[in-house]
């Protein structure tokens, strides 16, 4: 496994005009807003591994996947592909076919008017991979076998699969340009747990054998544990922690992440007291100040209040790193091993 990064991204933002109307703010003498969805946020993806992003709704992570992916430009801060910056490396067709997103939504992601050889074949013929119909079917059934599906499948609609089925075939478009890289936008939140588990298994094998580089985005804890190398802990539009998967799970640092552990249900009924977080998620169009996450964090003071703070290491891939002055100030508690990681267990998707 290669330590040269795939994608790096370096104080990564992205603001949008939430204004009402000129004439209605004139009216009500109110100036512009601004929705920062995502605001400084830096992490890199080494070759062949999986950097997973999860952080309640709203966080700004789908966001970060199609900065990614170059649908939105940043506001700030830049993508490397590479070493090359990604409107540059956009610019280039073999580049652009090296770089794919599975998208959330399996029943809005496929239209609905093409037969599955056409939607899967389309990324083929953008590229002109294939030269001829049968050059082109073959391959187009090559890519739903890979998934798990049958080449006759190609012959009907999607509207005849059922959820998983559907995110397969949305896999196969995905891979048919013969990419590296894939951000996957919640591939599996649409689907029940046991179908959840085909998806991930079908995702983890199809890393392994063909060396794909993934950036996988989801608010399911259970899901990121079973397929990630490094997990990124979002709030706010900002990075709080970024550790090793096993790490987050075993010795969580920022407020924060215990806060999401703590909200895992106790199955085993262990009888542990977990303390809930309170308050409300502020509004990314008026974020409090210092910390975002300060009005609701236990450990907060009035540095908390004041201060932005900033991630505590260099990252690194085999370190944590955290943006909380608590941590840094040795004012949070030592890390509860062992609930975590036993009561994450139960909740887990058996692969």
């Amino acid at each position: 496994m290669s330590e040269t990064p795939v994608l790096v991204a370096e104080d990564l933002a992205r603001y949008f005009d939430v204004s009402r109307p000129l004439l209605q703010r004139l009216l009500s003498r109110e100036g512009r807003r601004t929705l920062k969805a995502v605001d400084g946020v830096s992490f890199e993806i080494p070759k062949g591994t999986t950097l997973s992003l999860v952080g309640e709704s709203g966080c700004g992570k789908s966001t970060v996947a199609r900065l990614v992916v170059g649908l939105y430009r940043p506001t700030r801060g830049r993508v490397l592909f590479e070493g090359i910056e990604l409107e540059k490396a956009r610019a280039d067709a073999e580049t652009r076919r090296r770089m794919q997103m599975i998208f959330q939504d399996p029943y809005a992601s496929l239209n609905p008017r093409w037969r599955v050889q056409d939607i899967v074949a389309e990324p083929i013929r953008a590229f002109g991979m294939a030269e001829g119909a049968a050059a082109l079917r073959e391959r187009v059934g090559h890519l739903l076998t890979q998934v798990g599906l049958s080449p006759l499948d190609g012959e009907k609609f999607p509207h005849e699969f059922s959820g998983g089925q559907r995110q397969r075939i949305s896999i196969a478009r995905a891979l048919s340009s013969n990419p590296d890289f894939l951000v996957c936008d919640e591939p599996t939140s649409a689907l029940d747990v046991s179908v959840q588990a085909q998806i991930l298994n079908l995702m983890k094998d199809l890393q392994q054998r063909l060396g794909l580089t993934y950036l996988f985005i989801s608010h399911n804890l259970a899901v990121v544990r079973q397929i990630s190398d490094r997990i990124g802990v979002m709030y706010l539009g900002r990075l709080v922690e970024l550790a090793p998967a096993e790490t987050l799970f075993t010795a969580p640092r920022h407020p924060y992440t215990r806060a999401l552990m703590e909200a895992i249900p106790d199955l085993e009924m262990t009888g542990r007291q977990r303390i809930p977080v309170g308050g409300e998620v502020p509004s990314p169009i008026s974020p409090p100040s210092g910390c975002p996450f300060h009005p609701r964090c236990p450990l907060a003071d009035a540095r908390c209040k004041a201060a932005m703070p900033a991630l505590l290491a260099p990252m690194t891939q085999g370190d944590t790193v955290v943006a909380c002055h608590a941590v840094e100030e040795r004012r949070d508690p030592p890390p509860a091993p062992a609930g975590a990681d036993q009561r994450i267990g139960t909740t887990a998707i058996a692969l």
